[in-house]
């Protein structure tokens, strides 16, 4: 069986993929409200004045460590016969999808440039709540390329 990484970034796909997640956040950033969905989308827009594609070149930077933080729900869901969907899978553990995912941003963040690092700290205390609610999507996202 192939594992997640060997199927979602194939030549093919992984393009795809980028610009799926990128559409994926700019809709969950466009979902936000109150104080700090306007912190979150100020953010969002300055990250994406400072430094245009960026948001693109990161997902692509991180893809591989973030299917790899998947690979063990993938497994999971794999050896559980596939019941449902694998976005399904990972829906149903949000939390800890959620944490996985953040691990590589963490360790991307400590270095980043300043200002960007800057940014992803003063959104960090919220971050897991925001990526929780957008595992259902990205869950979606994923379902497309298996």
């Amino acid at each position: 069986m192939a594992t997640l990484q060997e199927t979602l970034l194939t030549p093919t796909n992984r393009p795809r993929l980028v610009r799926d997640c990128a559409g994926l956040i700019d809709e969950e950033v466009s979902k936000k409200s109150g104080f700090s969905g306007l912190a979150i989308k100020g953010a969002f827009a300055t990250v994406k004045a400072i430094k245009p594609g960026f948001i693109d070149g990161v997902i692509s930077a991180l893809l591989d460590e973030w299917v790899g933080k998947l690979e063990g729900h993938f497994v999971r869901w794999t050896d559980g016969g596939k019941v449902g969907s694998f976005g399904a899978t990972c829906t149903r553990d949000a939390g800890g999808v959620a944490e996985k995912l953040l691990e590589v941003t963490d360790a991307r963040a400590k270095k980043a440039d300043p200002k960007i690092a800057s940014l992803y700290g003063k959104l960090r205390p919220n971050a897991k709540e925001h990526v929780v609610s957008a595992v259902p999507g990205l869950g979606r996202v994923v379902d497309k390329y298996l």
